[in-house]
């Protein structure tokens, strides 16, 4: 049964690994719903939280091709997981006075906020959950969408189920320099025992 998943694929921040990754999913045929991309904590490490519609094991092909990518450096199926997940929604409103208030009411009950205003339309912010988002656009269809934009969903992990990473972990010069042993990775760990 095909649903909605959503990818979370910690990547090497360098030109191209966009065009690879994305090259990666259309060649297993999935389209891709949204797709976005943003440094982390690290500059040399980008998140991508891909929202492919596709079943289980289709998206287990998926992951399985992304993961043959050299520049991908863990990716999660985080669908079944307990994740916030978010996307920010930029509308265009057709909003004259005489109906400006009733568009500013749902903007409220949605803690959406006002970023532009002209004379007979307004610019809206909304964040939250694709639901809240889908939502909040119908309620403003019959008012006049003029323009609109969305960023697609970026998702963490709730809880301490987050992947953490030792990246590039430099000793103080106090302590002794530990060379792995035989057989060790002397790359990045990555804390839930992966490698």
């Amino acid at each position: 049964m095909s649903q909605s998943r959503l990818l979370s694929v910690l990547v090497e921040n360098k030109p191209g690994v966009l065009n690879r990754v994305a090259s990666a999913v259309r060649r297993r045929g999935f389209n891709i719903d949204s797709l976005s991309v943003g440094p982390t904590e690290d500059p040399s490490v980008s998140r991508m939280t891909i929202a492919v519609h596709v079943g289980r094991q289709q998206a287990e092909q998926a992951t399985k091709q992304l993961a043959k990518l050299i520049d991908v450096i863990t990716i999660d199926d985080v669908t079944g997981q307990r994740v916030v997940a978010h996307e920010i929604l930029l509308i265009r409103m057709h909003a004259p006075l005489a109906h400006r208030r009733d568009v500013l009411d749902i903007v409220d009950i949605y803690r959406g906020r006002v970023v532009d205003v002209a004379s007979e339309s307004v610019i809206i912010e909304v964040t939250g959950s694709t639901e809240k988002i889908d939502n909040f656009i119908d309620l403003m269809r019959p008012f006049g969408i003029k323009e609109m934009g969305r960023s697609g969903a970026v998702a963490l992990v709730r809880g301490d189920d987050a992947r953490f990473r030792l990246i590039d972990f430099e000793p103080s010069p106090d302590e002794p320099d530990v060379a792995p042993a035989a057989g060790e990775n002397a790359g990045s760990v990555d804390m839930t025992g992966n490698v």
